[in-house]
């Protein structure tokens, strides 16, 4: 098993058929025992019921990450239950604000920058002296397909939240190459997810072609925080169908 043995916390892990689930369900199957969070009470323990059926080792940790409380809960939580932690997901987060770019409100532009890069921004640093003071760590971040520049019109929060992921991305790297720390990203295209399913209502010849499978987003995810990819760090991996 690839992650037998370490501690992974994954955030944004609220509903079933979403990547948070999937990579969480997929870190347990390889050995990890895992801190879970979502802002939901109600949805993180019930996903963390559902792991525990699967035979999973995992802890719910129900937290508002757009607050430092919430994020240094998650993190000293976590370190009551296992002691250590080797693996940051940081998953929180997605586009919920779409719409003219010169019709967006204040307040909506701050929600999708704190629910996208703030949450990233406060869980890494809450993590980060850990990592330092156990000589490493992996810490995966979710950008998204081509960085900023595959910017689309209409998501101008989400866009420049997560090109804020990118460059937190490779400052945080930078600075972990001394302490053992990698930082790393996924760069996702469409994945096949059942809300993306239910709203966007792919053909097949779209799903086969443009679209990106769980288990591919998983098999890159497990990669950039086992020791298979030590020595890649900063990378922003863009993993897309083969028709974007």
């Amino acid at each position: 098993m690839r992650l037998e043995g370490q501690v992974a916390i994954i955030t944004g892990v609220s509903h079933t058929g979403q990547v948070g689930f999937a990579l969480a369900s997929a870190f347990a199957r390889e050995g990890a025992m895992l801190g879970i969070s979502s802002r939901s009470a109600e949805r993180v323990n019930a996903r963390a019921q559902e792991l525990r059926s699967e035979g999973a080792q995992v802890i719910a940790i129900p937290a508002d990450l757009t607050t430092e409380a919430g994020a240094d809960a998650l993190v000293q939580e976590t370190m009551k239950a296992y002691g250590r932690i080797d693996i940051l997901v940081n998953l929180a987060g997605g586009l919920t604000k779409y719409g003219p770019s010169d019709e967006l409100s204040l307040a909506d532009w701050e929600f999708e920058l704190n629910n996208n890069l703030r949450t990233a921004f406060l869980c890494t640093r809450a993590v980060w002296p850990i990592m330092k003071s156990q000589g490493g760590g992996k810490i995966l971040n979710f950008s998204r397909a081509g960085g900023a520049m595959s910017a689309g019109p209409r998501m101008v929060a989400y866009n420049c939240a997560k090109a804020g992921v990118d460059a937190l991305t490779r400052t945080f790297a930078k600075e972990g190459k001394h302490v053992g720390v990698y930082v790393n990203a996924i760069g996702p295209g469409l994945i096949v997810t059942q809300s993306n399913l239910e709203s966007m209502k792919p053909s097949p010849e779209d799903l086969s072609k443009k679209w990106v499978s769980m288990e591919q987003i998983i098999e890159v995810a497990i990669f950039l925080v086992t020791p298979a990819s030590d020595g890649i760090t900063g990378a922003i991996l863009p993993v897309q169908g083969m028709g974007i």
